[in-house]
């Protein structure tokens, strides 16, 4: 597998080095630049495909002057820095909106990086290799990560993937084995094949509600991974996801109904451990192919994101109602008494009403033998209260 991405990436970094032997206009400063299309803007790029000059720490200016003509500096073009092993630092102006493919491809002497609130895209490979690299900040502003953009950062400890992101490409922090923390936003709808694949320094990772899809081979080969979250809007996980992270002994999944898996996507990953579960779901990852095969699947009420939210019933957030209807016992079994003068609605964890009682007067005792286990949420004219159902 790894030996497969590597030749993907040099198959790209190929393709991009091949468009111009001699990629640049005019030089300044130190730095190549190539004049865009508009002709009232330029990217800064390299020299030539075979040797790169750039060294040290380099300061990009956010506009140039070229022949009595002053451009604005827009972009850092594809494989601008290739190469340049003698690269310390780079400060990028806030007028560069898009850092190119394989921009600072094997830049192994790069240790710090500065992105501005302005860049919005972040190439295929644009950092990869950079093994020297301890630390980056991605702003806010940006919405598009290239596959392998930062594969084989080997010093990398922490990354934050913020809200602006969308998704998570191929192989994107792939071999990052340095890696120990990975925050990833709440806009993220899927994380990509290998995305994370040899991260063996990660402990933990949490997967946050806004995922759909985690493709194969994800999360292969973390090989220190011990607890993984999933949130509650996982559909499917790709084979091989979470292969070769023998040492998982935790994992929580949070969808209400249980996401497509393989028969290798937790390969490797010990059945006996614990998953946890929304209440009263249980029953609906027990019945599901490959999920059947844990033998330890628990529910779980009093972690956030398990609840499921109400859409239906108009109870959308239960914790938010200042005034609540008392009921006892709460866990229960077989009976709760309250106490209501008007009609008492029961829902489900899916907003469905399962049961109501007209017209009570004062405290009234009412059977849910009949309900079967999980959270409900009763609701007395404006009195509002969850109910657990052992």
């Amino acid at each position: 597998m790894k030996k497969q991405i590597k030749r993907f990436l040099l198959i790209a970094l190929a393709t991009v080095l091949s468009a111009n032997v001699f990629a640049y206009d005019f030089t300044a400063g130190g730095i190549y630049y190539k004049i865009n299309p508009d002709d009232t803007t330029v990217s800064v790029t390299y020299q030539n495909m075979n040797y790169n000059s750039y060294s040290g720490s380099v300061t990009i200016p956010s506009i140039v002057t070229y022949n009595g003509t002053t451009y604005s500096i827009t972009s850092i073009d594809s494989a601008a820095f290739h190469g340049c092993t003698g690269l310390t630092s780079v400060t990028i102006p806030n007028s560069v909106t898009s850092i190119g493919g394989a921009a600072f491809y094997n830049c192994t002497g790069l240790t710090s990086v500065t992105i501005p609130n302005s860049v919005t895209s972040i190439g295929y490979s644009a950092f990869s290799g950079c093994t020297g690299l301890t630390s980056i900040t991605i702003p806010n502003s940006v919405t598009s990560i290239g596959g392998a953009a930062f594969y084989n950062c080997t010093g990398l400890t922490s990354i934050t993937i913020p809200n602006s992101v969308t998704s998570i490409g191929s192989s994107t922090f792939s071999g990052c084995t340095g890696l120990t923390s990975v925050t990833i936003g709440n806009s993220v709808t899927s994380i990509g094949s290998s995305a994370f694949y040899g991260c063996k320094g990660l402990t933990s990772i949490t997967i946050p509600n806004s995922v759909t899809n985690i493709e194969d081979s994800a999360f292969r080969n973390c090989s220190h991974l011990n607890c993984v979250k999933i949130g509650n809007g996982i559909e499917s996980i790709g084979e091989n996801a979470f292969d070769s992270c023998r040492y998982v002994d935790t994992i929580y999944c949070m969808a209400r109904f249980a996401p497509i898996i393989y028969d290798n996507t937790f390969a490797t990953i010990n059945r006996a451990v614990t998953v946890y579960v929304p209440c009263g779901r249980v029953n609906y990852y027990t019945g599901e192919n490959y999920w059947n095969e844990f033998s330890n699947i628990q529910e779980r009420c009093d972690i956030d994101g398990f609840e499921s939210e109400i859409n239906d019933s108009g109870i959308k957030d239960i914790k938010e109602e200042s005034e609540s209807i008392p009921i006892y016992p709460n866990p229960t079994k077989e009976n709760i008494t309250l106490s209501a003068d008007e009609d008492i609605f029961i829902y489900n964890s899916l907003g469905r009403l399962v049961k109501q009682i007209s017209n009570p007067k004062g405290e009234i005792t009412i059977s849910i033998s009949d309900l079967p286990k999980g959270v409900y949420y009763i609701k007395a004219g404006n009195r509002k209260q969850k109910l657990i159902k052992e």
